[in-house]
């Protein structure tokens, strides 16, 4: 069982326990770190996984997870006596990781420099905490920006709907 699947497993009995615990809404709360379901999930008891199944599992294309070895955003991926790369559960773990700092914008420079910290061992703490607080302090700001954004679209889409209809612009008056 993955990190992932643990924090959602122990949040549901946790609710089962203490049910007071749970929003007034009805609603389920989870771990925010915990990430939705996979499209396909890992077979139970397995910790080794072909490139053309962690390529089912990720969306992630072959050629993709060769470069990100190549680039030293994976770690050394073990190889079968034929020589087959053979993904870990952990490995898949970071790719999930890797995938949401690609969500955040963060650049594969600072990805790639993330996974040589990590790699570093613990001593690094501090210098990932700064590089996480940065890109989350960017994420931050694209919210806001998609905000607006999406301000400005629900104002038109109101004027469309509601009086767009209705109103008939007068001479000079822009409809845009």
């Amino acid at each position: 069982m993955t990190v992932m699947q643990t924090t959602a497993a122990a949040t549901e009995r946790a609710l089962e326990r203490a049910p007071e615990a749970a929003p007034e809404d009805g609603a389920t709360r989870t771990d925010i770190c915990s990430a939705p379901p996979r499209r396909h999930p890992r077979p139970d008891g397995q910790d080794r996984y072909t490139i053309s199944e962690v390529v089912a599992f990720t969306g992630l294309s072959a050629h993709t997870l060769r470069w990100y070895e190549r680039i030293g955003l994976m770690s050394h991926i073990d190889r079968s006596h034929t020589g087959q790369r053979r993904y870990s559960n952990r490995d898949l773990d970071w790719l999930d990781l890797v995938g949401k700092l690609r969500l955040t914008g963060m650049p594969v420079a600072d990805m790639v420099r993330y996974a040589e910290l990590v790699r570093a061992g613990d001593t690094t703490y501090e210098e990932r905490r700064e590089l996480l607080e940065t890109t989350r302090q960017d994420v931050v700001e694209r919210i806001a920006e998609l905000r607006d954004t999406l301000a400005v679209l629900d104002r038109k889409i109101s004027f469309y709907g509601d009086r767009g209809r209705a109103h008939v612009p007068h001479e000079g008056e822009s409809t845009r």
